[in-house]
């Protein structure tokens, strides 16, 4: 394997409640908080984060253990012994603390925190109440604390009350808490004979932590390992935002159960990706979809984890199912130099294996590119002219046993098109496979190309793995094609996400925009507002709806029709309504005054029966060619204002074919949405139609995302469909629309 301020704000009641938004801190900073008011975009929410100084935490002078024993059969003497151990390979000073014991394994005590003879990095608290203690420690101001204690959130309601206390201790204290329900994986002994870049751990299980401790005994060098536990205090993005700093950090794999507040994590991956620092990420704990109404179609198409996933994409986060693909894809990136190409070629001594890799490799989405026809020629100077060399290459066996082998990859590697070649070893078949193997270390070193080896022995012993392919730094080794073609995808993913990467939170809005003062004046708290007004809010934001207007009589619907121009479509109007198709509530098509007349007093009969309060009766402009689609607002209870886009009309619910980002967003973020879609051929064309306005779809989801982030908490939903897309120049408008104020 290889190794500010709040900004200037355009009311007072928008400065109020962005302030209310969180207790800014001022002052000096405490022990690696905010040492001033952090810089807010226009929702009220940081847009950076401050990296906490965890030196003192991995690496303290001196450390107190709260609680600590040497009586036999004490859980608390096995963990004193541990650490004990691990501050000695430190360079820590360690002072146990007991109220009754003169010494510990040998060790003076002192009988309480008040007695430690020096001011402390780092206390351990060995005991089942940690929030006294942590009092007695802000006295003697010690930097960290790790509370071992389980019992917590981890247990139900009761124990969330006894975490939000301790939480609420650690914050008066000054100090930084890891923990609770944690326990001794950061105090594990590490290797010290490994070089290269690391691979820094997030586990919030420790145990699940182990396979990617483990690589250590594969030469892969692991630097840290922070198991995070419930999250009181530090959590996963904490860590996340030190380790990007750490120079002999070469990848992050994280275990997450559960984040802990959603926009801390985006500005710690965003921290990871402006230094291009890979995050790989397993994520389970799926997470209940945030409190949403029922009301809008946009409601009904993501779950809370369907954020997370876009969430983390959007920020170059690596997101992987098994603990074997953690290990193998934060291996790969953590220690491979950047690729020179994203051609991939598949090599192999059996037709068989090559062929069947390559179909895996590009149903994978990898790209394997047909070799030049020189290039072909040139690998036929050592292999039969009957075997395929375009790619995958087929060397046939034997030229795998003399000085041909080397040949052939140094000729592969030579292809300006190809920057990763992947050799798979079915099995040992000495000589051949060793001397392949020892081909691809020799020609590994002299490359600055990617090769990979999938050793598909199931024992595992042999020399040719054990002692050639992971005694090499620059050979990817993997025991499974699988785990293989998903960490070159990410290594392939990753180099070109963090090549283009510009942080959304730099391009940010800080104050609100004109837009924003109109919009408010429209909000209703705690209602859904009607169609017609609705609509005034996309107007108020620039998105454009059809002529239209609100009519309360039959003869004002055939002159308001008159003015609009057949054929129109009428639609009944009032807050109470939130699918009018499924209530009979729409006419379409209609031509004459006698239809706009007739369509009136049906609506209103309806309206009438049904028992809905309407405000009266919409006469639109008919929109029929174009695309339909959905883009809408709903919020989630980790990242706040999400946005949506997909494929709308009556079938939206049926298709669920969309696509979410959290803001704030740019412009190649909002067409990467749409890149993502299944349904994304019909904007470019299809049966002779002629491709859709795709620019005016984008604007219309940043001006959305706008909205939303102004808006913020005021808005509970949106939900414009359909958004008919017109062909190519002639924009998008907003047909129906739903909103629901908080």
């Amino acid at each position: 394997m290889l190794g500010s301020t709040h900004g200037t704000l355009t009311t007072d009641s928008r400065r109020a409640r962005v302030i209310a938004c969180g207790e800014p801190r001022t002052g000096p900073a405490v022990h690696g908080r905010a040492a001033d008011v952090d810089e807010l975009d226009v929702s009220g929410r940081p847009l950076h984060r401050d990296v906490p100084d965890l030196d003192r935490f991995f690496r303290p002078g001196s450390v107190a253990v709260i609680g600590a024993s040497d009586a036999e059969g004490r859980p608390n003497t096995g963990i004193t012994g541990q650490l004990l151990g691990w501050a000695e390979r430190v360079g820590a000073r360690v002072h146990p603390v007991h109220p009754s014991r003169p010494a510990v394994f040998g060790v003076p005590c002192v009988p309480s925190v008040a007695g430690l003879p020096e001011q402390v990095d780092l206390a351990v608290l060995l005991v089942a109440d940690p929030v006294p203690v942590i009092e007695e420690l802000a006295e003697a101001k010690v930097r960290f604390a790790v509370a071992f204690a389980s019992g917590f959130a981890e247990t139900g309601e009761e124990g969330a009350r006894a975490q939000a206390r301790l939480a609420a201790a650690a914050r008066r204290s000054g100090l930084r808490l890891l923990g609770p329900n944690t326990n001794l994986n950061a105090f594990e002994r590490f290797r010290d004979d490994l070089d290269g870049p690391a691979i820094a751990l997030i586990t919030q299980s420790g145990h699940q932590g182990r396979p990617v401790f483990a690589l250590q005994e594969l030469g892969i060098r692991l630097s840290h390992w922070a198991p995070t536990g419930n999250e009181a205090d530090l959590e996963t993005a904490d860590f996340i935002s030190y380790f990007a700093e750490r120079p002999e950090v070469g990848a992050i794999a994280a275990y997450v159960e559960g984040l802990k507040d959603g926009r801390s994590f985006l500005l710690a991956a965003d921290r990871a990706a402006r230094r291009k620092v890979p995050v790989v990420a397993v994520k389970v704990g799926r997470t209940e979809a945030g409190a949403r109404t029922a009301a809008s179609h946009t409601g009904k198409l993501t779950g809370a984890d369907d954020v997370v996933d876009a969430a983390m994409r959007q920020y170059g986060v690596i997101r992987v199912d098994g603990l074997d693909e953690l290990q193998d894809t934060a291996a790969l990136l953590a220690r491979a130099r950047a690729p020179r190409a994203d051609g991939v070629v598949v090599y192999s001594i059996s037709g068989g294996t090559g062929a069947h890799v390559a179909d895996l490799a590009a149903g994978a989405g990898l790209r394997l590119p047909v070799l030049s026809e020189g290039r072909q020629a040139e690998l036929h100077q050592w292999i039969p002219e009957y075997l395929n060399v375009a790619n995958p290459v087929d060397n046939g066996g034997h030229p795998v046993g003399d000085e041909r082998g080397r040949k052939i990859i140094d000729a592969i590697l030579d292809d300006p098109e190809v920057g990763v070649l992947i050799c798979p070893v079915t099995g040992p078949f000495p000589p051949l496979s060793d001397k392949l193997v020892q081909d691809l270390v020799d020609a590994a070193e002299h490359s600055d190309k990617l090769v990979c080896v999938v050793w598909g022995s199931p024992v595992g012993t042999e020399p040719a793995y054990r002692e050639v392919l992971l005694g090499s730094s620059r050979v990817a080794t993997f025991r499974t094609v699988g785990n293989c073609l998903t960490a070159v995808r990410a290594y392939l993913d990753h180099h070109r996400f963090v090549h283009a990467y510009r942080s959304p939170f730099d391009e940010a809005p800080r104050t609100p925009s004109p837009s924003f003062r109109k919009a408010r004046m429209l909000m209703r708290p705690g209602q859904q507002l009607s169609e017609h007004a609705a609509k005034q809010l996309l107007r108020a934001y620039g998105i454009r709806v059809p002529r239209e207007q609100l009519v309360t009589s039959a003869a004002a619907a055939v002159r308001a029709a008159g003015q609009v121009g057949y054929p129109v479509v009428m639609k009944a109007s009032g807050a109470q309504i939130a699918h009018k198709t499924e209530l009979g509530l729409v006419k379409i098509g209609l031509t004459s005054a006698s239809q706009v007349r007739d369509a009136y007093r049906e609506l209103t009969d309806i309206a009438r029966y049904e028992g809905v309060s309407l405000d009266g009766v919409l006469v639109c402009q008919m929109v029929e060619r174009g695309v339909e689609m959905v883009v809408g607002v709903t919020h989630d209870e980790l990242f706040g204002p999400t946005v949506t886009v997909g494929l709308g009309g009556v079938l939206v619910e049926v298709l669920r074919d969309a696509a979410v980002r959290v803001p704030p967003f740019g412009e190649d973020q909002a067409r990467d949405m749409l890149a993502e879609l299944r349904g994304r051929p019909l904007l470019d064309g299809v049966r002779g139609r002629p491709p859709a306005d795709l620019d005016a779809l984008v604007e219309v989801v940043l001006r959305v995302q706008r909205m939303a982030l102004e808006l913020g908490d005021e808005l509970a939903e949106l939900d414009i469909n359909p958004l008919m897309v017109l062909p190519r120049g002639q924009g998008a408008v907003a047909l129906d629309a739903l909103a629901v104020c908080r």
